[in-house]
């Protein structure tokens, strides 16, 4: 079905229930035993920052269970420890992990596509270079905050080309390892090309790493024998804005904006633009389009009361930039807002309004 081309009612609710479809089978018993098996056999805790292009999906990319890696995703990939949230964020996040005596690997990832330069990254104008250099810039930034010794908490930047979803890990003294060369005889030599490409990675952390390759490898050889749509133009028509969207994992779908940059207008403008030429177009009907709030919380009571505000006040932000500076755009704005639970992965509505 191409859900892009329906009226826009019909769309918020096929997303709605998207989110819905996502909660029940996170919570399944299956997808529970899964998670618990996996994390008793991997406890290293495994941390991806990413753009918000849908199509770098890295637990599927990695044969991994949902919930095991934490994604912060932001527009355009570009992130700055010295933004006080974003640090935050991540600082607790770290914090509590290494309370249950586990470590951390942070995978900062850049994206491109070998096929075309203009399927990439359009944040960094499709200068992969550029791209690379951003994410060393965030790995310093991490090496700063948390040691350059790497002992509980391990950067690694991360490429990942989206026309077979092939991971590249940049390694020590400028090596790399590029898994689309890799193939399943090479299983049994890739924990020792582990070690020499991170001489220093603690031993555990190399051993939970090592599932990712080898999923990656096996999703890799499936994608090179399908035939896959890669020239899909923009048809956004969703602008999310905060965090708990790992249920939107489409290309060309959603533009998510993380709530972390100090100039938070800024991103909501560029998306807000994107909307607006995909509707001038004809790439999206031009009847409506979503503004989803939403921000997550792990605890009843306080945690979630604060999530509350958090979300209301991200879709007011962004609602108020939108109708300041497109309001053509602001009058089909349809607006919901929500929070999410955590542990459930579930989306729970807290306020909707139709457009206008």
């Amino acid at each position: 079905m191409d859900i892009h081309s329906k009226p826009i009612n019909e769309r918020i609710e096929w997303l709605l229930d998207l989110a819905r479809r996502h909660s029940a089978s996170f919570t399944s018993p299956e997808m529970f035993l899964a998670r618990e098996r996996y994390l008793a056999e991997h406890p290293s805790d495994i941390v991806v920052l990413k753009c918000m292009d849908g199509r770098i999906n890295i637990p599927v990319a990695t044969n991994t269970p949902p919930g095991i890696l934490t994604p912060i995703r932001n527009l355009g990939g570009m992130f700055n420890l010295g933004w006080p949230h974003l640090g935050e964020v991540l600082a607790n996040h770290v914090h509590g992990v290494v309370s249950t005596g586990r470590r951390v690997l942070v995978l900062i990832t850049y994206h491109f596509s070998k096929g075309d330069k203009h399927r990439g990254r359009a944040g960094f104008c499709y200068d992969t270079e550029a791209a690379i250099t951003h994410t060393h810039g965030i790995k310093q930034q991490v090496e700063h905050v948390f040691g350059q010794g790497h002992g509980t908490v391990y950067p690694i930047v991360c490429g990942f080309e989206t026309d077979e979803d092939a991971l590249i890990l940049h390694g020590a003294n400028g090596n790399i390892l590029e898994v689309a060369q890799l193939t399943p005889q090479d299983a049994e030599t890739l924990e020792l090309r582990l070690e020499k490409l991170f001489p220093d990675m603690p031993g555990q952390v190399r051993r939970d790493l090592l599932p990712l390759i080898l999923g990656n490898i096996a999703h890799v050889a499936e994608v090179k024998q399908a035939v896959r749509a890669l020239n899909i133009e923009h048809r956004e028509w969703v602008m999310c804005v905060g965090r708990g969207f790992d249920f939107l994992h489409m290309p060309n779908l959603a533009l998510i904006i993380g709530p972390y940059s100090p100039d938070l207008a800024d991103p909501i403008r560029k998306a807000a633009g994107i909307i607006e030429s995909n509707m001038n177009a004809g790439r999206i009907p031009d009847d409506g389009f979503l503004l989803l709030a939403s921000s997550p919380y792990a605890e009843i009571g306080v945690d979630r009361a604060r999530a509350e505000l958090k979300a209301r006040f991200l879709s007011q932000f962004a609602a108020d930039v939108i109708r300041s500076e497109f309001p053509q755009v602001a009058s089909k704005m349809f607006m919901h807002t929500a929070v999410l639970n955590w542990r459930s992965r579930a989306l729970e509505t807290i306020a909707q309004n139709d457009a206008g």
